[in-house]
């Protein structure tokens, strides 16, 4: 059953709330000719006609945020009880999922460019130079010292204050939560901070005459909601299918330009952010307990009564 909402922007949550390169040759990757960065064409992303039949130029901000590899092992800082964050990062691969669709929705458009904003460290850009390799235009990275221990809210802040810097965006994109984080309340703070109406979950965007009509996954189906543009919408994984950077789009990648940031840059103080403006500490981690290992049960003829009694004794049935 499918309800229409509309949504709006709650003064209650303004305080309360990689994909991996993969080896590419000469031909490209995921269909389409030699060094194509052709959208899939899946049908995810719908454009609405402006009045009198043209379309806009569609300038969109995606929210990326570039993540320890989760094929490796990760390791925590025993002082910080924090993931360390040293060497290589890469796109988180829920942020692939934004990124695609607002290549899409640019696509569709005929005119725009697609923005990426992360917040990392090191001025580390390898996450950074995938999505661009996708076909983003440009990136701003905000990498300071001082943001080491930065809460959801103080990164929804920063994201805020870097997201300003971009002139006439339509729309700013960002994945339902992080691979190595999980807070998912960064989307809704974003546009509190930035008093903006939000829109969660999406499954498929329709932008037409200044609004953005999204279908959003709940729990017990979907709900059509609507608001007025400029927006914050997040998506969720497998919304789209995100293209592969063919070779053509790897290597214009790294001429794209990168704007590097500091937390001044942005008009925040050292005590603003970071550990120093965090409004919560982590006491203490412990480790997952180890999961015990299953019983097998041999058949020899009665495994079907085995399997009854097992279940029985755990009072399944």
């Amino acid at each position: 059953m499918t309800t229409r909402l509309r949504a709006v922007t709650d003064e209650a949550v303004q305080l309360a709330i990689s994909r991996i390169l993969k080896a590419a040759d000469d031909t490209a990757l995921g269909g389409g000719e030699a060094g194509s960065e052709e959208s899939p064409g899946d049908g995810a992303v719908l454009f609405g006609r402006r009045p009198g039949g043209t379309l806009s130029p569609m300038n969109v901000v995606v929210c990326v945020k570039q993540i320890p590899d989760p094929a490796e092992p990760g390791d925590l800082d025993p002082e910080t009880k924090t993931l360390k964050r040293e060497g290589k990062l890469i796109l988180d691969e829920s942020d692939s999922y934004g990124v695609e669709m607002a290549l899409q929705l640019v696509d569709t458009a005929g005119e725009g460019e697609v923005t990426l904003i992360s917040m990392a460290p090191n001025e580390e850009v390898s996450g950074l130079r995938t999505a661009l390799a996708m076909g983003a235009a440009k990136a701003i990275l905000v990498s300071d010292p001082a943001l080491a221990g930065s809460d959801a809210l103080t990164t929804a802040k920063v994201l805020a204050a870097a997201a300003k810097k971009v002139e006439g965006a339509d729309l700013i994109l960002t994945a339902t939560e992080s691979s190595d984080g999980y807070t998912g309340t960064v989307p809704e703070q974003l546009a509190a901070v930035l008093d903006l109406p939000s829109v969660t979950f999406a499954k498929e965007v329709e932008i037409a005459d200044g609004t953005v009509k999204v279908r959003r996954q709940t729990e017990a189906g979907y709900n059509d909601v609507e608001c007025s543009l400029p927006a914050v919408v997040s998506v969720t994984a497998g919304v789209v299918e995100p293209r592969y950077p063919s070779f053509k789009g790897i290597m214009a990648a790294k001429s794209k330009p990168v704007e590097n940031l500091t937390a001044a840059d942005l008009g925040f103080d050292a005590s603003q952010v970071g550990w120093a403006g965090a409004g919560q500490e982590i006491i203490d981690i412990a480790k997952a307990p180890e999961r015990e290992a299953g019983e097998i049960i041999e058949d020899e003829g009665e495994a079907f009564q085995s399997v009854v009694d097992y279940l029985a004794n755990l009072k399944i049935i």
